[in-house]
């Protein structure tokens, strides 16, 4: 519980934290106002209100990445290390904080998106959460939140400076998992297992049953069912995370 404590005081007494969360709600929010408010085609699908969870996600993996980075840079690290001297648990302390911190973000992000929809959509009529789906859609951005929070924690640890952490994680979402699939004869293959696309099947689940029109939605993903996307996208992020206890354990700080 003391790791625990220390670790929440040295998050939340930089600013960095507060405003990336500030800036992954405002995103997600702001954008989906919009989508909302213009949204006069059809009824507006519970899946519509999170379509813009990944603009928040994306803030909330640099917030991660920055809980670990900031303390290299400032030598803060080395004083917890000589506290703890084992070294796995303050890091895992430090998951435990972060990881709860994103998965509350992305609850309050989805939920708020959802109220919002509620409000501005011309026809919310299909808007009621009322099935398991529907649950999934929009609780399940606090899931997928949390375990992005954890990949980009392991990610900083390994790279341990903050532009090389932040660009990683950026350029593999935005730009690298897009154009893979433009790799003659294999590129769908390998897109198909892309972690963040993989994600996005978690949330917004097959298309055809998405409620979006046609080719506004999500690409069809792999073989994935939306439960075993997550399983994989969370899996990734705790190998890549186990992977970095293991570094940092052996390396100087």
């Amino acid at each position: 519980m003391t790791l625990l404590a220390v670790e929440r005081i040295k998050l939340f007494s930089t600013r960095s934290p507060w405003w990336c969360m500030l800036l992954a709600l405002g995103l997600t929010l702001g954008l989906t106002a919009i989508i909302a408010a213009n949204w006069d085609n059809a009824p507006m699908p519970v899946i519509g209100a999170v379509f813009t969870h990944t603009f928040g996600l994306y803030v909330i993996m640099v917030m991660a990445a920055l809980a670990v980075t900031t303390e290299y840079r400032f030598g803060t690290i080395k004083s917890t290390f000589q506290a703890a001297p084992d070294r796995t648990s303050p890091m895992i302390a430090k998951a435990v904080v972060v990881v709860l911190l994103s998965a509350l973000v992305g609850l309050a992000a989805s939920f708020g998106s959802w109220g919002l929809s509620w409000v501005l959509a011309s026809d919310n009529s299909q808007l009621a959460i009322s099935s398991g789906n529907d649950w999934r859609h929009v609780a399940g951005v606090g899931l997928i939140y949390g375990a992005g929070a954890l990949l980009a924690l392991g990610i900083g640890a390994l790279v341990r400076q903050t532009a090389g952490a932040v660009s990683i994680i950026l350029v593999f979402a935005l730009v690298l998992e897009n154009v893979v699939g433009l790799i003659p004869n294999i590129g769908d293959d390998i897109q198909n297992w892309m972690p963040f696309l993989v994600a996005q099947k978690f949330i917004l689940g097959d298309p055809d049953a998405s409620g979006i029109p046609d080719g506004a939605g999500p690409p069809a993903i792999g073989e994935l069912s939306p439960w075993g996307s997550f399983a994989y996208f969370a899996g990734i992020a705790l190998a890549i995370y186990i992977i970095s206890l293991v570094v940092v354990k052996r390396r100087d700080a």
